[in-house]
């Protein structure tokens, strides 16, 4: 049974940073596409970042050069480095990892936020940024 628990969420003051953890059981991290998420109250889920087993990364327009998605194999562990953070980036994040097995990490931004019913999810972990 594949799980997926985040941390690290909680309350910042613009300008500020947070690093979001997100354990993944149960599941390989060979070959697979996995990211982050974000819903903020009265909007649709947007994807944040996506990383495939290489290293190959995508990022929204909005967190670019601001957002680090990484991801640790050893401890089936994914994370979000949040820096200079904004009262707009303040959200339920969530971490997600694709059902398929891919060959490149090419399609992994289109795959997981387009079709985001391929994805396993986490409950969530709150990010409240104070202007």
């Amino acid at each position: 049974q594949v799980q997926l628990v985040e941390s690290g969420g909680g309350s910042v003051q613009a300008g500020g940073s947070l690093r979001l953890s997100c354990l993944i059981s149960g599941s390989t991290f060979t070959r697979r596409c996995m990211g982050w998420f974000r819903q903020a109250p009265g909007k649709e889920r947007e994807g944040v970042a996506t990383i495939y087993s290489d290293g190959t990364t995508t990022y929204a327009d909005s967190v670019k050069g601001r957002f680090t998605i990484s991801r640790d194999n050893a401890k089936t562990t994914l994370y979000l480095e949040m820096n200079s953070l904004k009262p707009e980036d303040a959200a339920m994040y969530y971490c997600a990892l694709n059902k398929m097995i891919w060959s490149s990490g090419d399609y992994c931004w289109t795959t997981m936020t387009v079709k985001q019913g391929g994805n396993y999810w986490g409950q969530g972990t709150q990010v409240t940024v104070s202007s």
